[in-house]
């Protein structure tokens, strides 16, 4: 008899995003008259930049003659990315990283549910909630968070952290001992932002209690103010405690290509159950090796092509682009008397939900009344319940007219 895996079984019924395509299709299946505008799930609409094209022409036909073709390449990446990435999105910043502490993948979303493959089991898991569903399925899988309770939508083994207006979407430490801490700043689906100095109290519990934070800082180009950091590791102390997660599929829009980097620094430590240190690193480069065959090869001079000067200007470029569609966004909602968070540093707008409607409800009314879609509050966590996401990865022109709609709309 082949036994299964039983924390399956504790996952909702279906992923998020999937419940939401299902909506759409059958709404659009019945209502082939009329035009619907997908500002929900996080894709990119602009092309891939000139430069990374360039850059994979290249590679293939190198792949195509007896000296450039590669077979398996390094599973842990190639050496002119990773030198790339560290000069380019590290030591412009003051951090100093080592080659071996890059590890190339094919997505952020990979890397945020394979690495908890390297954790005991026993592990006390601390989320945000709201929060990105990956960080949270993928422990239910490994069975770190017991049985669901659906009167409070919440896992028990689970510890949530709440980011909510009520705490100006700055999560308290925990009040008891937790392991794994799930970070994301610039904050999907929020939208909102840690400066340094309040990601530091983070790093100081971690210390203290021999704590790894996980940080997902896909979103980090998207930053425009100030004193707030594109890596974890421009605050003191997070190499000892930090994994950190980077990703060109928000920025260099490949979400159909897809390309990320984790870093591990060779400073963070596991400890065994007799309290015997182990490097992180040491860890996941053995799964890497056992489970991964490398990113290919064409995509990685793409990802090496992000740091070209060329390259640099044509992602500002569509970067931008995607920030001034985040501003359109916001300052209609605006206007038409909705409360709005995010949209400033992140692609992401977060909106109080009126009229006392459930976030489930109010994405029905917006896509039935309006033909708009979003994503509900709710299906990031319990306390996201009340709030709704739209996305600035739209195109312009369709933006625009969703504001519009939204504008004329009696609601």
């Amino acid at each position: 008899m082949s036994y299964i895996n039983e924390n399956f079984l504790n996952l909702q019924e279906s992923y998020l995003f999937s419940t939401i395509a299902k909506k759409v299709a059958k709404y659009s299946e019945q209502n082939k008259d009329r035009k619907i505008i997908k500002l929900g799930i996080g894709d990119v609409t602009r092309p891939i930049v000139p430069a990374c094209i360039e850059a994979m022409h290249k590679a293939v036909d190198e792949m195509g003659t007896m000296e450039g073709f590669r077979g398996y390449g390094p599973e842990q990446g190639y050496e002119f990315l990773r030198k790339a990435i560290i000069e380019n999105d590290y030591k412009k910043r003051g951090i100093d990283l080592e080659e071996d502490e890059i590890f190339v993948s094919d997505g952020a979303k990979c890397d945020c549910g394979n690495i908890v493959d390297i954790f005991a089991k026993d592990n006390k898991v601390a989320i945000t909630d709201p929060v990105y569903p990956v960080y949270l399925d993928t422990n239910v899988m490994s069975g770190r968070s017991g049985k669901y309770n659906s009167k409070k939508g919440i896992y028990e083994n689970i510890v949530y952290l709440p980011v909510t207006s009520e705490n100006d979407f700055k999560p308290e430490l925990p009040k008891e001992k937790v392991d794994m801490i799930y970070l994301c700043f610039p904050n999907n689906p929020t939208g909102t932002v840690l400066t340094k100095e309040e990601l530091k109290k983070w790093i100081d519990y971690a210390k203290e209690n021999k704590s790894i934070i996980l940080f997902d800082s896909a979103y980090e180009s998207f930053i425009t103010e100030p004193n707030i950091p594109h890596s974890i590791y421009e605050v003191k102390g997070a190499k000892d405690v930090a994994i950190e997660f980077k990703s060109y599929s928000k920025n260099a829009g490949f979400t159909g290509i897809r390309c990320a980097y984790l870093v591990i620094p060779k400073t963070v430590k596991g400890y065994t159950k007799s309290e015997e240190e182990v490097l992180l690193n040491k860890l996941w480069n053995r799964r890497t090796c056992t489970k991964f065959n490398g990113t290919s090869y064409i995509v990685q001079r793409a990802a090496q092509a992000c740091y070209s000067k060329e390259g640099q200007k044509q992602i500002k470029e569509n970067i931008n682009y995607y920030l001034e569609n985040a501003n359109i966004i916001k300052e209609g909602l605006e206007k038409s008397g909705y409360t709005v968070y995010g949209g400033v540093n992140s692609p992401y707008i977060w909106l109080k939900v009126p009229n006392n409607l459930t976030s489930w409800e109010f994405f029905d009314k917006l896509l039935e009344e309006v033909n708009i879609v979003g994503t509900p509050g709710s299906g990031f966590g319990p306390h996201g319940e009340g709030y709704f996401r739209l996305t600035a990865f739209g195109t312009r022109e369709n933006t625009k007219e969703a504001i519009e709609r939204i504008k004329n709309w009696k609601k």
